[in-house]
């Protein structure tokens, strides 16, 4: 058989991101107390970088560090001139002292449960062998969880959106090898999909000690359907328990944890007591519409070095002239004071990008942020019709969700919480998901619970109320929901 070269012209399309797309990727995904010392680092690292004391001595380039159109509108700035212009804490007016307090108090409110779940979770990854591709691939495993721990998305979802928003090219296969590994962490049932694989994996655990241990891993492998509708005769029938081994197995089961997430800050000692600044605050002004603040926290005001800026001028000025040595010492200077720059303008570029996200989820969900907490006012979102409001890539949209929280008069939430996908009405108006479930938990609570709701019972009511659900679709929400079947609620 004859060989020859030949030359094959293909076209494909291959996306590229630059270095300061990656570097300002990396700021934006950046919760604001972790952003404080990535900044004290590079003030380390870069000495023609240095700290504002108010006022700069000199002009910045224009266009470059303006953030005139992202000043909070309620600053600690504004605050601090006017206690500026007393001497000391007694000549300062006890209103101005009490903003000060409330303002610290403010930024500085601690938020427990979800954020300290995160952060355990997180805390494991290190006492694990993974290397740095698994260890991306496990944090977004923990990001992808739900309030209870389980992961509610398939491997292949998990690997696409991987690919998509993380640009971290995997396979489903290694993705479920991930999630066994999650499935190692503490609380065990943490990444379960099902609350079957949730007992299984609390059963399996090493740890955990029972006289009837096997047996009970017997009725979640064989007979978990019998289990979950209490029909211990048909247990007995098919395992041959006597009543001593199907009391015990019975208290066992009941034992376990069916949400694992709850059990993350009991078992994390000091976890819940660490404090939480959130990134964003939404307040109402006088006229009923919500305002974006972005919290700086303790990040500083960035300048370059006056002493930098003047040796670079006078080195410049004679380039021709210059040694050898005054030439290095040019080059070194000027390859600093571009990479101070450089900083502040990825500092500046992550404040506009956050705000702009921020203030697109205000504006597709101002009817929530307005009314003090109902959370059947949330209207269907998703990241990229953020990022299309936004004028971002949805990738920026991922990394500033991921991250981030939002501190409101009536909470502090994660911005995971304002996103979910759509479901059209009886009238052809489209409504979150979370609307519909929040009509099925209202159902089942109002519900004679000698005669509890069936799951078609519920559909009925839905339909009655215009909101159209197939029978398995609320059965699929009040699974979501963690609420029981007819027959286990009825007392």
């Amino acid at each position: 058989m004859t060989q020859k070269n030949a030359q094959i012209q293909t076209q494909a399309t291959v996306q590229q991101q630059s270095a300061m797309q990656v570097m300002l990727a990396s700021l934006v995904g950046l919760p604001v107390m972790a952003l404080g010392e990535r900044v004290s680092q590079e003030l380390t690292d870069n000495e023609a970088l240095e700290e504002a004391d108010g006022a700069a001595d000199y002009d910045e380039p224009a266009g470059e560090t303006d953030t005139a159109d992202y000043d909070e509108a309620d600053d600690m700035g504004g605050l601090a001139d006017r206690l500026g212009d007393y001497a000391n804490d007694d000549e300062t007016p006890a209103y101005l002292r009490e903003q000060a307090d409330a303002e610290v108090e403010r930024r500085e409110r601690p938020l427990s449960g979800g954020i300290s779940a995160l952060e355990a979770l997180q805390a494991q990854m290190g006492e694990h062998h993974l290397t740095a591709h698994q260890a991306e691939i496990i944090n977004w495993l923990i990001g992808s969880l739900d309030d209870h721990g389980y992961l509610p998305k398939d491997a292949e979802t998990l690997a696409d959106e991987l690919a998509i928003y993380q640009g971290i090219d995997t396979t489903p296969q290694e993705v479920e090898a991930m999630i066994a590994e999650l499935q190692t962490f503490e609380p065990r049932g943490i990444g379960a999909r099902t609350l079957q694989e949730c007992l299984r994996l609390q059963l399996e655990d090493p740890d955990f000690v029972s006289e009837v241990k096997a047996e009970a891993l017997q009725v979640v492998n064989f007979s978990f359907a019998d289990f979950t509708s209490r029909r211990w005769d048909a247990i007995v029938a098919r395992h041959g328990f006597d009543a001593s081994t199907l009391e015990r197995v019975k208290k066992t089961l009941t034992h376990l944890n069916p949400r694992p997430a709850s059990l993350v800050d009991d078992e994390m000692p000091g976890v819940n007591n660490q404090p939480v600044i959130p990134d964003f605050r939404v307040t109402i002004d006088a006229a009923g519409r919500p305002e974006v603040h972005l919290n700086d926290g303790d990040v500083p005001e960035l300048r370059i070095s006056r002493s930098f800026r003047d040796s670079l001028d006078a080195l410049s000025k004679n380039r021709k002239k210059l040694s050898r040595q005054e030439h290095d010492t040019y080059i070194y200077i000027r390859a600093k004071v571009e990479s101070a720059q450089t900083f502040i303008n990825l500092i500046t570029r992550r404040r506009q990008t956050l705000l702009a996200v921020m203030q697109a989820i205000v504006d597709m969900q101002t009817p929530y942020f307005v009314n003090d907490d109902d959370e059947t006012l949330l209207e269907p979102m998703t990241q990229s019709a953020v990022a299309q409001r936004a004028g971002v890539d949805i990738s920026t949209v991922s990394r500033v969700v991921n991250s981030k929280y939002v501190e409101t008069d009536f909470g502090t939430y994660p911005l995971k919480f304002f996103f979910s996908t759509g479901f059209t009405s009886q009238a052809g108006e489209e409504v979150a998901t979370r609307k519909v479930q929040a009509a099925i938990r209202d159902l089942v609570a109002a519900e004679d619970k000698a005669h509890p709701l069936s799951d078609e019972a519920i559909a009925e009511r839905l339909l009655a109320m215009g909101l159209p659900a197939a029978r398995r679709t609320v059965a699929k929400y009040r699974d979501v929901l963690r609420i029981p079947v007819a027959r286990l609620r009825r007392e």
